[in-house]
């Protein structure tokens, strides 16, 4: 089995929910991380390791996202409200895919 450097980074997972800031308080509350960022449609907590963002039905599929720097150059890139640029895609078995241009 081949054994690759410079793996990709996995940024977030994306779970959908009924309502984020309850959502991110009972993550808060029962897990050691911290918010960065929250409004009406989306937070985004930090752990460790990873961070998870809480996500309305209507604004985000569930998803995971991965970084690739080299995104920037394609032509179908857009941008979330703080820049970060985004395309979705999805793999053989339909899961949604978020390759984003930097780390959240």
């Amino acid at each position: 089995m081949e054994t690759k450097s410079n793996l990709s980074i996995v940024d977030h997972i994306a779970i959908q929910v009924e309502n984020v800031k309850e959502s991110a308080q009972y993550y808060l509350k029962r897990f050691n991380c911290n918010l960065k960022y929250e409004d009406e449609t989306w937070a985004l907590l930090s752990f460790q390791n990873i961070n998870l963002a809480l996500v309305t039905k209507t604004q985000h599929p569930n998803h995971f996202a991965i970084v690739d720097t080299k995104l920037s150059l394609s032509t179908e890139i857009k941008y979330h409200r703080d820049g970060i640029g985004y395309v979705y895609t999805e793999d053989p078995d339909s899961n949604s895919i978020e390759i984003i241009d930097r780390q959240s």
